[in-house]
């Protein structure tokens, strides 16, 4: 078995891009593997169900054309997981176009393998009936209907794809949705590594720099695995790794403390250690991984819900700030009023009231903010963009001429910062599968392919 296992993590997420001085100090140090995560659930359920990426092409293309040379000189492989920032058919194949064209342009030969996440419908149906599919807090039980009204739907798989595609000799792997810390873990665990240190390991430098001080998540991070521990290191010369900074991002996104559950089981961190070794560098011990007696997998999926339009505001006026609440109020219900004489009732309307508890107003019983401004977007959710057009204008004409009690001017209450002041948003999605899913094989269900390029062209 080899002695250590080192991973260079370029980037938390592909596309947000990197220092080239960081990335050779990375390649110094002669990694065995490049790895990065090029996606997250977090900008929301959108980029799932529109089947696009959030990251930018060229962004993109500037971090892989980067990485996949040096890769190949270094003869090492270049792990890319949750390929299009949400890893569906059309996410891994953003990717593929891109890789595809890097070789065309820059002559290269390398074998890659694209590993699908995407499930059809009538497959998960099936384990619905069979009760092999249950909610993750607060998602509700799942219906076959629910997956009727899903647009995409797709899976974390765990490391076990990514080993058998590194097995067949893959010099890259683009993979669909991927359980994060698995594209940094999976080849250590190939070869024999502790599984519960190699996974812990691959939770932090799945956000690369963001566990430095100062964190960043446009720069890298070198992770070096060994038998009992392993060692992280910033590449920048203006970050370090304190015991402080890596526990902390060791419970990132995370709601038990102890526990990091995943595909297959879960890191229990009830005796892991944190030291501080040097000056920037942190060694890890004592995390342990804890498979559970069956397999889950994470389901995602999304449906459409309608269509947004939203209009930006600010508002100056003390006496309206006072009775902002009472204005919002009234101008919905005008708005309904006015709307229910067309039969138009099914629709969402809201305002965001930023300088008035804009961010944390999804919360209830929470002492208010108070400001001398305000930043308020009206949304309008509904069934056409036509429609959600409407309304939001309605709105927001109804609140730039709205009379309240000690009002002054009779000019308009609002300042458009744009003009147009309104701007169509298009297709709303929801979550509406965030559940897990019994398997029997981790590996078969998510299908690997290959294709062989020859100084840029594919075979």
């Amino acid at each position: 078995m080899m002695e250590e296992m080192r991973i260079l993590s370029t980037t938390a997420i592909l596309g947000y891009g990197f220092p080239m001085e960081s990335f050779e100090e990375g390649m110094k140090r002669k990694p065995h593997v490049i790895a990065v995560d090029a996606g997250s659930t977090d900008p929301g359920p959108y980029y799932l169900g529109a089947g696009i990426s959030f990251t930018d092409r060229n962004s993109v293309k500037r971090d892989l054309e980067i990485m996949i040379p040096a890769g190949l000189e270094a003869k090492v492989p270049v792990v890319v997981g949750t390929a299009g920032g949400s890893g569906a058919r059309p996410h891994v194949e953003f990717v593929l176009d891109i890789v595809r064209e890097i070789a065309r342009e820059k002559g290269l030969s390398f074998k890659m393998a694209v590993i699908q996440s995407e499930f059809e419908k009538d497959f998960i149906k099936e384990n619905v009936r069979r009760g092999n599919v249950s909610p993750l807090h607060p998602a509700p039980e799942i219906t076959e209907a629910d997956v009727d009204e899903s647009v995409l739907i797709v899976a974390q798989m765990g490391e076990e794809p990514f080993i058998e595609a590194l097995t067949q000799g893959a010099d890259v792997v683009i993979a669909g949705r991927s359980y994060d810390p698995a594209v940094f873990s999976s080849l250590a665990i190939k070869e024999g590594f502790d599984k519960g240190l190699a996974i812990h390991l691959g939770k932090i430098l799945e956000c690369a720099a963001i566990a430095a001080v100062p964190g960043s998540g446009s720069d890298c991070m070198f992770g070096y695995l060994r038998k009992d521990s392993f060692v992280l290191e910033p590449l920048s010369p203006l970050r370090k790794c304190t015991t402080l900074s890596v526990a902390a991002h060791t419970l990132y996104e995370k709601t038990n403390p102890y526990v990091l559950p995943g595909p297959g089981g879960a890191i229990n961190l009830h005796e892991s250690k944190f030291e501080q070794i040097s000056d920037n560098m942190v060694r890890v011990s004592g995390s342990k991984f804890v498979p559970t007696e069956e397999y889950f997998v994470k389901l995602e999926g999304v449906r459409k819900v309608g269509y947004r339009t939203i209009s930006c505001a600010g508002v100056k006026d003390p006496v309206m700030i006072s009775k902002i609440d009472d204005v919002t109020r009234s101008v919905r219900e005008r708005v309904v009023n006015n709307f229910e004489t067309y039969g138009i009732r099914d629709f969402f309307l809201d305002f965001k009231i930023y300088g008035k508890n804009g961010v944390m107003a999804m919360f209830d019983g929470l002492e208010e903010s108070h400001s001398d401004e305000l930043l308020i977007i009206i949304e309008a959710v509904a069934a056409t963009q036509e429609q959600a057009n409407t309304i939001c204008g309605f709105a927001r004409s109804t609140m730039l001429h709205f009379g309240y009690e000690g009002r002054i001017s009779t000019a308009g209450n609002l300042a458009f910062p744009f003009s147009p002041s309104d701007c169509k948003m298009g297709e709303v999605y929801e979550f509406n599968i965030y559940h897990l899913m019994k398997v029997d094989d981790p590996k078969s269900l998510f299908p690997i392919t290959y294709e062989v390029f020859n100084k840029g062209q594919k075979q």
